[in-house]
């Protein structure tokens, strides 16, 4: 299932992490994980925050997806399925046709 996922870093932690190059190491090691078919980078409320559109084939993986940027980065992290144009449209033709 295609997934969003937003992590809004905490800005002390993220500081001394981009500092040490923790930073640079946890976004290569959460794209290496994800393998995100898109990634955009922005800030919410004043902080850094990434989003990374990706398919999560079993749910059961939604602990070791989490928890890097958990411990890592202290971020506070938002998962939740999401849709492509194709997806809504096949959607929309199945509620139609039934």
């Amino acid at each position: 299932m295609r997934m969003l996922l937003t992590a809004r870093l905490d800005t002390r932690t993220a500081n001394e992490a981009f500092r040490t190059g923790a930073l640079q190491q946890a976004l290569k090691g959460a794209l290496d994980q994800l393998k995100p078919e898109a990634a955009y980078f922005t800030t919410t409320g004043g902080r850094r925050t990434w989003l990374f559109f990706f398919d999560l084939r079993d749910p059961s993986r939604i602990p070791a997806t989490c928890e890097r940027f958990f411990l890592d980065l202290d971020a506070e992290v938002d998962l939740k399925p999401v849709m492509n144009v194709d997806d809504l449209a096949k959607g929309v033709a199945e509620m139609e046709s039934g």
